[in-house]
């Protein structure tokens, strides 16, 4: 049963709502636009606004329902966490899309809004406040790495401190990666674009540069 629940997870962390409304919406690949992240960033700035709101729902539920599931299922809250943690490897790297996906901090909430509600309400708050100083890439990754302390400082059991680490290895893998753009040659700019993927998630200056762009070729 164990096994067929992190599958379960995997599988349906790879359904990625951002493609199917890029593809059935505006009949483009997310993949070459933008940031070529396949997220709601691209959905909102790149196929229709409000498509955001059901994107956004349906990957908080991809970590939602294998998180509850394991639980409600008596499996134990390490493998429930596993559960939710690989729905987010799933939506980072689905198999049907080259392994090219999203970012995933909205199926993160999902696991959070099973184990650790004050979790998801420090994510949205950190979030909002970068939103307003226009530095949501930043933002997100403060309140991803500041997840396993807080859940320390509130007595959540250990498994949940292990699972924010976690979040936060997949965080920084997946930005470091991000989609397997290429990298300049060895050196000083090398170094200076996976400090802003890193950081800003992106390999540029502006904003508006990274994430309005495409198609790309």
């Amino acid at each position: 049963m164990a096994v067929l629940v992190i599958i379960f997870g995997y599988l349906l962390g790879s359904i990625s709502s951002a493609y199917l409304a890029g593809r059935w919406l505006k009949g483009i690949d997310l993949r070459r636009y933008g940031s070529g992240t396949v997220s709601g960033t691209g959905v909102y700035k790149h196929v229709a606004k409000w498509a955001v709101v059901v994107v956004g729902l349906f990957d908080v539920g991809k970590g939602a329902l294998p998180t509850w599931l394991g639980i409600r299922l008596g499996l134990g809250l390490p493998l429930a966490l596993a559960a939710g943690l690989v729905a987010v490897v799933g939506h980072n790297w689905p198999f049907y899309l080259e392994f090219k996906g999203g970012r995933g901090l909205a199926t993160m909430t999902g696991i959070l809004l099973v184990v650790f509600p004050w979790g998801t309400l420090w994510l949205l708050a950190i979030l909002g406040l970068g939103g307003l100083l226009r530095y949501t890439a930043l933002a997100a990754l403060v309140g991803v790495a500041t997840l396993p302390f807080l859940s320390w400082i509130t007595e959540k059991p250990p498994a949940v401190a292990w699972a924010c680490g976690g979040m936060l290895l997949l965080t920084v893998a997946k930005r470091l990666e991000a989609n397997r753009l290429p990298l300049p040659p060895p050196g000083a700019k090398r170094r200076q674009a996976l400090m802003r993927r890193l950081l800003f998630d992106r390999d540029v200056g502006p904003r508006e540069t990274w994430t309005e762009r495409g198609p790309i070729d």
